[in-house]
């Protein structure tokens, strides 16, 4: 099914990998559709299949209108949005039409739900063998936790990430501050899809794909920490001492915070030279080895965070651009969009939003050669292409305004 052109409605082309690849996003809140901004962002034409009371991610933070939440416009461009009622047989019906000519059909729906839908994967397969569905869940089918409800704090808690703060000395368990589970399980998504879809072109045969959020926490957390506990019997205790030193921070200044990290031998010994503590090389057998430095963490960032309290920023900024040694600004929210880095690539862009007006948003963070990833097209508004998504869905535009006068349509 070719892909409409976007433009001939004044938009830009997409020219990512994924340009012709046509992707059913049937994802709500973040992790998924944190996925399919992923492939839309590669040129993917993503159909995002919206509940009638559009997704919930909407909602979520400053708005200049009702459902068009800075956190959705970031995670939702370059989508086209369809808001269908899929209890309804005839949008039901429109959605497997779709996935006659898609490549994939992402879901986070339980699958349980999907299939009373009449949307499981035997359901899809029968009219697409080789479509690559893929299904985010919060734990594995294989488990005893299969089918229960799923949220970034509760996997960030049972992942081991928020109690990985105790082992710096923290007196509690702390959530980090971010959607870190949503985003993880997110890039897991997108390249299980990637790697799926590889699959589906070169032997024309699609397949199911679970991706839990649990499963791709825990992976982070025992690839990192599992120390010791990674040996039969155990070799030690569990965590990197590297990452749990309560020394490990963004360093104080005399007027501000520092990003530090003096990692290799020749590191050491030029930061002790550039301090005129050089005699410490030679006597202070705990900072001049990696070995003896892993096994004295504590002291070594201990000192550093001593030594850099004497100085400005700027001032350890110059004198480690000048020694050639990590380090960088700690830089608040609202910098990043002025970091001279940042400007130059134009990374963060404005851009003049049709119903939003002018709205900073911040470009694919890879570049391809041949196939440069872009933003081609604004983040829609609830239902702003139910009619064509229909149209090609085979409808008549008939039946499009009886589904629609129904309630079980919306077109903005």
């Amino acid at each position: 099914m070719p892909m409409p052109s976007s433009e001939s409605k004044g938009e830009r082309r997409a020219t990512g990998p994924l340009a012709g690849k046509r992707i059913i996003d049937l994802t709500t809140v973040l992790a998924g559709p944190y996925a399919t901004q992923i492939a839309a962002d590669y040129g993917a034409d993503v159909i995002k299949v919206e509940p009638m009371e559009g997704d919930v991610m909407r909602l979520a933070g400053a708005k200049r209108h009702g459902q068009m939440g800075p956190i959705f416009l970031h995670a939702n461009r370059n989508k086209r949005s369809a808001t269908l009622n899929l209890k309804d047989g005839v949008a039901r019906d429109a959605v497997l039409a779709l996935c006659e000519g898609a490549d994939a059909l992402v879901h986070n729906v339980r699958p349980q739900a999907m299939a009373r839908l009449g949307l499981g994967y035997e359901d899809v397969k029968k009219v697409n063998p080789r479509l690559v569905y893929v299904n985010l869940v919060g734990y594995s089918k294989r488990g005893p936790y299969a089918g229960r409800p799923a949220y970034d704090d509760l996997i960030q808690g049972i992942s081991g990430m928020a109690s990985m703060f105790s082992l710096c000395g923290a007196a509690e368990p702390r959530y980090v501050p971010a959607v870190i589970a949503d985003r993880i399980s997110g890039l897991n998504a997108a390249n299980a899809l990637l790697a799926a879809l590889l699959h589906s072109e070169r032997t024309g045969e699609g397949q199911f794909v679970e991706v839990p959020m649990f499963e791709s926490l825990v992976q982070i957390v025992l690839g990192d920490h599992m120390g010791g506990l990674s040996f039969e019997p155990p070799a030690g205790p569990p965590g990197y001492n590297r990452l749990t030193t309560p020394n490990r921070r963004p360093y104080r200044t005399l007027d501000g915070f520092l990003g530090v990290l003096i990692y290799t031998d020749r590191h050491w010994r030029d930061f002790l030279h550039a301090i005129g503590r050089q005699d410490l090389w030679e006597s202070d057998e705990r900072f001049r080895t990696q070995v003896a430095r892993s096994q004295h963490y504590d002291h070594a960032y201990g000192f550093v965070s001593d030594v850099i309290r004497e100085r400005t920023t700027a001032e350890w900024l110059e004198l480690f651009g000048h020694h050639d040694l990590p380090a960088v600004p700690v830089h608040r929210i609202e910098d990043l969009a002025d970091d001279p880095h940042i400007k130059a690539t134009g990374f963060v862009e404005t851009v003049d939003h049709p119903t939003e007006g002018l709205i900073k948003q911040v470009r694919p963070a890879h570049d391809f050669s041949a196939t440069p990833a872009n933003i081609f097209r604004h983040a829609p508004n609830p239902g702003e292409q139910t009619r064509e998504v229909l149209l090609e869905a085979g409808m008549t535009g008939e039946d499009i305004d009886a589904l629609i006068e129904r309630g079980n349509a919306r077109q903005f």
